[in-house]
Order: structure tokens, then sequence, then C-alpha cells
């Protein structure tokens, strides 16, 4: 048998930094020429203890740079005005790149649009309710108010219309005695 480190996640076999032990043609000819594995000496297996440790250490610092996020994030209310159609259907949609471009400029917070989950564009006017997941269990909702832009063509239109006045005809009631 061969005692090896893995330097990448082997599948069936262990993750990075475990030390394994495998058939020597296995570790010969498949896991070293890959780079997957190096051969265990006391120098490999420290060097991998202090690199597990580095990243421990800034898997939890990225950890608490989301959780500062996530608080600015919570109860953000953005409001879009734009331009939509008679049934409240709009024009173009709400994607989450706008929410993105939004926010940064806004609010100066940086989001990774894979970051907002939303199923479908918005594409009607009203409230919204979107996630933000940020991995790891951490996610809040931000909430969108998409309202109509009220145009000068718009105003232009409401006040040439004439007022809609049905005629109603009069009509004599003839009681008989």
């Amino acid at each position: 048998m061969m005692t090896l480190i893995l330097q990448k996640d082997v599948k069936n076999l262990g993750k990075v930094g475990d030390q394994v032990r495998v058939k020597p043609g296995y570790g010969r000819n498949y896991l070293l020429p890959q780079g997957l594995a190096a051969i265990s000496s006391k120098a490999k297996v420290k060097e991998f203890e202090h690199l597990k440790r580095v990243s421990d250490f800034r898997k939890t610092e990225a950890m608490k740079v989301r959780e500062v996020l996530l608080s600015k994030l919570a109860g953000i209310n953005l409001q879009y005005s734009v331009q939509a159609g008679e049934d409240e259907k709009l024009y173009g949609s709400i994607t989450p790149n706008d929410i993105v471009k939004t926010l940064e400029a806004e609010h100066k917070i940086s989001v990774d649009k894979k970051d907002i989950v939303l199923d479908e564009p918005i594409k009607i006017l009203g409230q919204h309710k979107v996630l933000v997941d940020l991995k790891d269990g951490l996610s809040t909702e931000i909430s969108i108010s998409v309202e109509r832009i009220i145009t000068k063509n718009m105003i232009a239109e409401t006040e040439a219309k004439p007022p809609v006045v049905k005629a109603v005809e009069e009509t004599e009631v003839v009681e008989e005695a």
C-alpha cells in the first residue's frame, strides 16, 4: 500500500489534506500524474495542516463579511418607476442585474447577481419580495416596489379626453287608475 496526501477532493476517496492509503498502481498511474495527490512525508503533512488552518481562517472571515452584508440588506426597500400598460404589465422587466445595479447605486452595497433569487423577472406593478441568498444558510428578503411612471403624454391624454357621460332617456310613467 502507498500513503498519499490528497491535494484535491477525490470522489469515494477523501477530501483535500486527507492522508489515504491506496494501491501503488492507482497512486502512481492516476492520482500522482493528475495532481490529485502527493507522496506523504512529515513536511507535506505539516504543509497541508498549515494550509487547512489558513483556509479555515479565510472561510471564517468571509462568513463575517457576509453576515455584515446581510445586516445591511435586511429591511431594504427598492423603488422602481417604470412604464406599464393599462393592464399593469411592465413594458420591460426588472431582472437580478437591475436589482444589483440599484443596490450599488442607491445603497453602496455590492452583491453578485447570482445571489438574487428570482423565479422569473418582475413583470407587473406592485410590491414584490426578492430573496438574496449568500449561501451557507445566510439569506434575507428585500422589498421591491414597482410603480407606474407618469409621463407628459399620459397627462395630456387624460386632460384631452372628455368625461364619459351616459345619456339617460326620460320616460313618462303613466299610472292607470
